[in-house]
């Protein structure tokens, strides 16, 4: 690491390849490496950001020392395994959610970045949105008063992804909507209870034996007398494509818009008004700004999850500055490790 410049290596050229430009743009990162398993793709990309250095294998990229932080957005299988590989070889690990797919491997990912004295960070986009940090300023001014509940909501089509997905029990990816909510009251999950409801083809039973198309639960909020509730579904479902929470206080609550393109509603007391909800670039260094608005391609090669997800609420460049912030300013990130794993056993 340089004086305040990161060396940044992103594994994944799907989803990752948003990333790269705010990397490059960041005062205090270095886009460095990019890694991904077929040559073409690698060199293309390569290519196209002019990144030099590339790997095709992961094992080969954690091992240059000249890597500081690894940014993964590989397949959700390999999330957990990487991490940890990561964090041994000694890099600092951002990771796409979910950070793993069973509590051992979150047991693991802890024990790698204690014993390696490293920063880990899921990088959830919900925490990080416009709404997000709408709501949030409504909490720290106290116009959103005591918090009494709140509830996420996660409801998507997942056909025509890549089959890893297919047959995912719903809860196993559901930090989009369980994250808002914990982060909300600066808490972790204790307690949660789990129904499923519906089913999904045969086909898709046989990849995880889940039978369920949606998957609803109630979570208590350790050392806070607060509980929430999540929906998620992936397959087979009808419902056009919503990532949201609501959060209800004694003053005031907020309330996502039911439709895409809509604006959300502030109830005051029992008054409602819609509201536009701002955006937050200037919370960002001014190289980066311009991509809370925008993302880095064109509609037509922009990653399937960034169109569905709205954009994903301008969180990307916000992510990108609390990862680096952390390790340039040695302090634990938001969310950090322990905060991580939480959002993701909840589910599980």
């Amino acid at each position: 690491m340089g004086q305040d410049k990161l060396n940044i290596a992103i594994v994944g050229l799907g989803f990752g390849k948003e990333f790269i430009p705010i990397y490059q743009n960041h005062p205090n990162t270095n886009m460095y490496a990019i890694c991904q398993r077929t040559r073409e793709k690698l060199d293309e990309v390569g290519a196209q950001y002019r990144v030099g250095k590339r790997y095709e294998r992961f094992e080969d990229l954690i091992q240059d020392p000249n890597v500081d932080a690894v940014h993964i957005n590989s397949p959700i299988h390999l999330h957990a395994p990487q991490s940890i590989a990561a964090l041994k070889a000694g890099k600092h690990v951002a990771c796409t959610v979910p950070a793993a797919t069973t509590v051992e491997e979150c047991r693991e990912i802890v024990d790698a970045a204690a014993s390696a004295r490293k920063n880990y960070m899921m990088m959830e986009t919900a925490i990080y949105s416009r709404e997000f940090l709408f709501v949030r300023e409504l909490r720290d001014s106290g116009k959103l008063g005591r918090i009494q509940f709140m509830r996420g909501s996660h409801q998507q089509e997942m056909a025509g992804w890549p089959g890893y997905w297919e047959g995912l029990p719903p809860m196993h990816y559901a930090t989009h909507a369980v994250s808002p909510c914990l982060a909300l009251v600066r808490g972790e999950a204790e307690y949660v209870s789990c129904f499923g409801s519906g089913r999904i083809a045969d086909g898709l039973i046989a990849k995880y034996g889940s039978p369920f198309a949606v998957e609803s639960a109630l979570f208590k909020v350790r050392n806070q007398q607060v509980s929430f509730e999540v929906t998620r579904s992936l397959f087979e479902t009808a419902r056009q494509y919503r990532e949201s929470f609501d959060v209800y206080g004694d003053k005031t609550a907020f309330e996502w818009a039911q439709i895409e393109n809509e604006e959300p509603v502030i109830h005051t007391g029992e008054k409602p008004e819609r509201v536009s909800v701002p955006d937050y670039a200037r919370l960002l260094p001014q190289p980066i700004q311009r991509f809370t608005t925008k993302g880095v391609y064109d509609d037509e090669h922009a990653h399937l999850s960034f169109v569905q997800g709205g954009g994903h609420g301008g969180s990307h460049p916000h992510l990108v500055h609390e990862f680096v912030s952390s390790i340039i300013e040695r302090r634990a990130s938001f969310p950090d490790v322990y905060q991580s794993v939480n959002w993701t056993c909840a589910g599980i």
